[in-house]
């Protein structure tokens, strides 16, 4: 990768849907040029997708879109904590962080009742002790 190959991935980031050409008009190359730079990256698997950010209030069909701070008991391990929120329904995301927590868990649920069983579920089933919700109300547009 070079410095116009990083350039066209920074543009890319801002808008995939830009058009060869005017990704080109961007970094000084031809609209051609451009695309075969950006087929390149996705054979060599540097750009692995396109994917659209949908606004959690925007998106009716999923519900509440909620990030779950989460301590494990002493008796759980990361290892096994993984395995069992993974395969809990309307999880999206699992993160091991630093701070206060171990883990911060994305997930959707049809209704504060889904929720509800969704926490129960965290607590006896994937072996967290504490857990501190957060229902996301919109997302700031990216520009």
């Amino acid at each position: 990768m070079d410095r116009l190959d990083r350039e066209i991935l920074g543009i890319l980031q801002e808008d995939a849907r830009i058009s060869y050409r005017d990704l080109g008009a961007r970094v000084g190359l031809s609209a051609n040029a451009a695309g075969d730079r950006v087929r390149r990256m996705r054979r060599d698997g540097v750009i692995r997708g396109f994917t659209v950010i949908v606004d959690p209030a925007a998106d009716t069909r999923s519900g509440l879109v909620v990030f779950i701070d989460v301590s494990l008991r002493l008796d759980t391990t990361n290892e096994e904590f993984e395995r069992s929120v993974l395969m809990l329904p309307g999880i999206t995301e699992v993160v091991h962080v630093t701070g206060g927590h171990d883990y911060l868990v994305r997930a959707t649920a049809a209704d504060p009742g889904a929720l509800d069983a969704l926490l129960r579920r965290l607590k006896r089933e994937a072996g967290v002790a504490h857990s501190n919700t957060r229902i996301a109300l919109r997302a700031a547009p990216k520009h």
